[in-house]
C-alpha cells in the first residue's frame, strides 16, 4: 500500500512499492509505521501491485494543520473529498492480460465520481438505474473540495456548473489562490479548491469529470457526472453539461493553465516558518538526468545528496504523469519540443509549485528540481497504471553520508521478506495489528483494504 505524495522521513521501508517493500501475504495484517515529513494537505493511498488500483483499491488521506499553524484562508464551513477516475468493466487481471499481449487498454467504459456512475443528464448517453453521487451543501457557505484523479490512465477536466474553483492547495503545497472555471487533473494528481455556494437554488448543479486529450466522439459516453445539491434546492440539475475547454487546435491552453499554478511562498508550511525561506532557485544543481519515456531509460540513479535536476521528455503521443516517492519536487518548467540546455532560461526560479506528481504533455518536456534531503531508496515512475505495469519506472537511491547512520531509520522489526530472502520471513505477528493511533511525530496504521475510505490524521 503506497501513500501517494506522503513524504516519509528517513525511511523508504514503509513506502509500499515493489523494489523497496515485499508484498503483504494473503490474509495477513501488516502495520505501516512512518513519520510524515512536515506536510499539510490532500493525498491518497492505493495498492501498488497488479494494477489493483484499477479495481477500486484507493482512498483519500488528509493531513490537517496543528492549531499553531495558520492556513492561508478562512476556515471552510465543510471539507469534501471527491475521487475521480476512468473505469473499466474488465477487472485488473483482465487489464493485465491485455497489456501482456501487447494491446492497449482502449477506451474506458466510464468515469466514476466517488465510485459511482453518471447522473442521467442525457437519456441517450446515460441509461436508467445508475447510482450517482450527490453532494449536499448549505447555501452561502465556502467549502474545501479535495479532488484526486485516482484513475488508470486518463487525464480529466474537473468543473462544477456555474461555480468558480478557487485553487488553494496541491499535494501538500499551498498555491497562489486563483479562480478557474475548470482545471485539468492528470492521473495521480490532487488539488484543493475553495468553492462558495453563492448560486440561486432554482435547481441542483452538475459536477463533471470528462476525458481530456482524446479525439474520439465516443468519449462523450465516459463522462463522469455527479450532483451538487443545495439544501434549499427547488429542482433537479438540468440543461447541457458545462463545456470543457474548447482547445482542440490549441496545444498551449492546458500547458499555460498548468504554468499558472504557482507556489504561495508567503504561506506557512507544516512548521511555523514561511515556505519561501527555501530558495530553490539559488541552489547549485549537483546531478542532472534527462529521462525519455520512448525509448525508456531505466537506469537507477544514485546520489549522496544535494540538488537534482530531472528533465522528463515525453516523445509519446499520449499524456503521461510521473511521481517521485518520498519527495515533493519543484516544477520549474515545461514546453513542447525537445529540451535543450537553453531551456533553462525559461525556468520559474521563484514560485514553481512543489508537488509529488507532474504531467508531461505529448511531444513535450517537464523539468523538476529535487532537494535530495531524504535518505533511502525511492521509486520514480509513470503514474499511468498501464505504463507503470509495462516497466516505466526507475529508482533513486539517496546515500546516507553519515557513518553512524543516525538520520536513516533501520529496517523495521516487522519487515517482510521475499524472493532470495524469503527464508528470513517470520510468522505473522498479530501484535502489530493495532487500531489507528496518531501523534505529532509518528503515525501508526493498521492496513485496511477499503474502497474509497477516508482517513483524517493530524500532522
Amino acid at each position: 500500500m503506497h501513500w501517494s505524495g506522503i513524504q516519509q522521513r528517513r525511511s523508504s521501508w514503509q513506502d509500499g512499492v515493489p523494489g523497496t517493500n515485499c508484498p503483504i501475504p494473503p490474509k495477513w495484517n501488516w502495520t505501516y509505521q512512518f513519520q510524515v515529513k512536515d506536510q499539510i494537505g490532500s493525498f491518497f493511498y492505493f495498492p501498488t501491485l497488479h494494477m489493483q488500483r484499477a479495481s477500486g483499491g484507493f482512498g483519500s488521506f488528509v493531513i490537517n494543520n496543528r492549531a499553531i499553524i495558520p492556513i492561508p484562508f478562512d476556515t471552510p464551513y465543510g471539507d469534501i473529498v471527491i475521487l475521480i477516475g476512468d473505469w473499466y468493466k474488465r477487472n485488473h487481471t483482465a487489464l493485465r492480460k491485455a497489456l501482456d499481449a501487447g494491446k492497449d487498454l482502449g477506451m474506458p467504459d466510464g468515469v466514476l465520481i466517488n465510485g459511482k456512475g453518471p447522473y442521467q443528464y442525457n437519456t441517450t448517453l446515460v441509461p436508467d438505474g445508475i447510482d450517482h453521487e450527490t453532494i449536499e451543501v448549505q447555501p452561502g457557505k465556502t467549502y474545501r473540495i479535495r479532488v484526486h484523479n485516482v484513475g488508470t490512465s486518463t487525464s480529466l477536466n474537473f468543473r462544477i456548473q456555474n461555480h468558480n474553483l478557487l485553487l488553494a492547495e496541491s499535494e501538500g503545497s499551498y498555491t497562489v489562490q486563483q479562480n478557474y472555471t475548470s482545471l485539468d487533473i492528470h492521473v495521480g494528481q490532487s488539488y484543493s479548491f475553495l468553492v462558495t455556494t453563492d448560486q440561486n437554488a432554482s435547481s441542483d448543479y452538475y459536477i463533471v469529470a470528462s476525458a481530456r486529450f482524446v479525439n474520439e466522439s465516443q468519449w462523450k459516453r465516459v463522462t463522469g457526472v455527479a450532483v451538487l445539491h443545495y439544501t434549499n434546492s427547488k429542482g433537479k440539475a438540468k440543461g447541457p453539461l458545462p463545456e470543457a475547454p474548447n482547445d482542440e487546435f490549441d496545444k498551449t491552453f492546458s500547458m499555460n493553465q498548468a504554468r499558472s499554478i504557482r507556489w504561495n511562498v508567503s504561506a506557512s508550511g507544516a512548521r511555523p516558518n514561511p515556505q519561501g525561506s527555501f530558495r530553490y532557485g539559488s541552489i547549485n544543481v549537483t546531478d542532472v538526468y534527462v529521462l525519455r519515456n520512448k525509448p525508456l531509460a531505466c537506469r537507477p540513479v544514485q546520489s549522496e545528496g544535494g540538488f537534482m535536476e530531472v528533465i522528463l521528455q515525453n516523445n509519446d503521443t499520449k499524456m503521461h504523469s510521473y511521481h517521485l516517492s518520498g519527495y515533493a519536487v519543484f516544477v520549474v518548467g515545461m514546453d513542447y519540443g525537445e529540451w535543450t540546455e537553453n531551456s533553462r532560461g525559461t525556468y520559474n526560479k521563484w514560485d514553481g509549485i512543489a508537488r509529488s506528481t507532474v504531467q508531461v504533455y505529448p511531444g513535450a518536456w517537464t523539468a523538476i528540481l529535487v532537494s535530495l534531503d531524504n535518505v533511502g531508496v525511492w521509486n520514480l515512475r509513470a503514474e499511468n497504471l498501464d505504463s507503470w505495469y509495462l516497466g516505466q519506472e526507475t529508482y533513486v537511491r539517496i546515500v546516507n553520508p553519515e557513518e553512524t547512520n543516525k538520520t536513516e531509520l533501520p529496517i523495521p522489526d516487522n519487515a517482510l521478506f521475499c524472493g532470495a530472502l524469503s527464508k528470513l520471513q517470520k510468522p505473522e505477528d498479530i501484535s502489530f495489528a493495532v487500531s489507528i493511533t496518531g501523534n505529532r511525530s509518528k503515525l501508526f496504521f493498521m492496513l485496511l483494504m477499503a474502497v474509497s475510505a477516508f482517513i483524517s490524521v493530524f500532522g
